[in-house]
């Protein structure tokens, strides 16, 4: 990967391009006498690469998230959010979890052949998919490619039950899929919602939608009678952490009737680039971020422990585990989400030239 100076870039959230763990050598800019470094910086262009898959469903036996199978359409995301920890599975690629990872995008162009092979199989056992688990489904290169949404024709026909989370409006397209998967109850959609504040939405997730916008998605959803959650995560401290309660109830407020939160997580990669991030953007309380999440942390900047890693340890993370929980209860969230997906309408659709049944 060529070497990149540490700079803002304006549409990307990473400020560089630092190396993988994998990488056996590391690149840095360096001047070249002629005043390199002071000039601009190039704008960084999205490059689309098909990526062939074998298959699509990734199984899970985490015991601290809520589904066992996932599918992600896409591997990198152009939205850009500087604390993704999908970021770090860049590094497999020989590529960056900076930079690259925003820029050079893999898509699944079979991936709905793919699926309907792995739901046709003698073997396979219904239970929810969770759709975008690591990357958004609905990132930009989806309003071309269509990756998603074919993955959605197939759940259809299949009645499968599917869990969506994205941050885009791009979700409200699919708004026929989405309607008549819910009116088997085989849906349902969580928004990310970061802050309320365009500022912080900027530098956080540059390419994603603004707040109004994810509001709006909410309440469409709600209003076509799509079950709709929101999802207040990453909670930052001392950079997002006081918007929590005004969060959840804006989105209450737009149809959310649940409601769940992530402290930030910083696994491998995204550390050193959160941290690059945070001294760019917010250089003036920096290393009081830092003191907090490590109070939740053990004292250390990361623990990937289950049952740790999503909520954090300590007085700090015990607060705001009430603070969200008291909230929640104001709001009436959670208590009037819907119950589990549907399991038990899957069937699988016949093929031309499949032998009929008997009876």
């Amino acid at each position: 990967m060529p070497p990149t100076r540490a700079a803002p870039r304006k549409g990307r959230g990473a400020v560089s391009n630092l190396s993988g763990r994998f990488d056996r050598t590391a690149t840095e800019a360096a001047d070249d006498g002629w005043g390199s470094l002071e000039e601009p910086l190039p704008p960084l262009a999205t490059e689309l690469h098909p990526d062939a898959a074998r298959s699509v469903i990734s199984y899970n036996r985490s015991p601290d998230i809520p589904f066992d199978r996932s599918i992600n359409p896409y591997r990198g995301c152009e939205h850009g959010c500087i604390y993704c920890y999908a970021r770090p599975s860049h590094a497999y690629l020989n590529l960056s979890p900076g930079l690259d990872f925003e820029t050079r995008i893999f898509y699944k162009a079979d991936a709905a052949a793919r699926l309907a092979e792995e739901l046709r199989a003698p073997g396979y056992r219904c239970a929810p998919i969770a759709l975008g688990a690591n990357t958004d489904p609905y990132q930009p290169a989806e309003k071309t490619l269509r990756v998603t949404r074919s993955l959605l024709e197939v759940l259809l026909a299949y009645r499968h039950p599917v869990a969506l989370i994205t941050k885009s409006t791009l979700v409200l397209r699919d708004q026929d899929l989405l309607g008549a998967l819910a009116q088997q109850n085989l849906v349902h959609v969580a928004v990310s919602l970061t802050s309320l504040d365009p500022a912080i939405k900027r530098s956080l997730e540059p390419r994603a939608a603004g707040p109004l916008a994810r509001l709006q998605v909410i309440r469409q959803l709600a209003q076509h009678g799509i079950p709709v959650s929101v999802m207040t995560a990453p909670v930052i401290p001392a950079i997002n952490d006081h918007e929590l309660e005004n969060l959840l109830a804006a989105a209450t407020q737009a149809g959310a009737r649940g409601a769940g939160y992530v402290l930030l997580r910083l696994p491998h990669e995204v550390n050193p680039l959160f941290q690059e991030w945070l001294r760019t953007w917010f250089p003036d309380r920096a290393a009081h971020v830092m003191s907090l999440i490590n109070q939740c942390r053990g004292g250390r900047d990361y623990d990937s422990a289950y049952g740790r890693r999503m909520r954090g340890t300590g007085p700090y993370a015990e607060l705001l585990a009430r603070r969200f929980a008291v909230a929640c209860r104001r709001l009436g969230l959670n208590s009037k989400a819907r119950g589990a997906l549907a399991t038990h309408l899957f069937h699988v659709p016949p093929r031309t030239g499949d032998q009929l049944g008997l009876f």
